[in-house]
């Protein structure tokens, strides 16, 4: 629908309904959103627990990286593995 201000210039007016329907939260997609992220944040959480004990699990390829290095990744997954877990759970998207 047009509405004609004055000769040459003709605006088009949006229906306010078709814009609120267009925008509506699906509730599926947050779920699966939600469940990705949740196991997205164990598995990272996992691997900074891997890192961490991995002298006493007593797995090759952890024992033999620098110590420092290890327990530094470990500490960025733990946080990270953290913060996905926080946004899966709070679901601010």
């Amino acid at each position: 629908m047009l509405k004609i201000k004055n000769h040459y210039i003709a605006i088009p007016v949006l229906e306010v309904n078709n814009m609120q329907n267009e925008f509506r939260p699906r509730p599926q997609r947050n779920n699966t959103r939600m469940i990705f992220d949740i196991t997205r944040a164990i598995i990272i959480f996992a691997v900074g627990i891997v890192m961490i004990f991995g002298d006493r699990l007593e797995i090759p390829q952890v024992t033999n990286l620098d110590p420092l290095l290890r327990y530094f990744f470990a500490g960025i997954s733990l946080l990270y593995g953290g913060f996905r877990l926080y946004r899966g759970i709070k679901q601010e998207y």
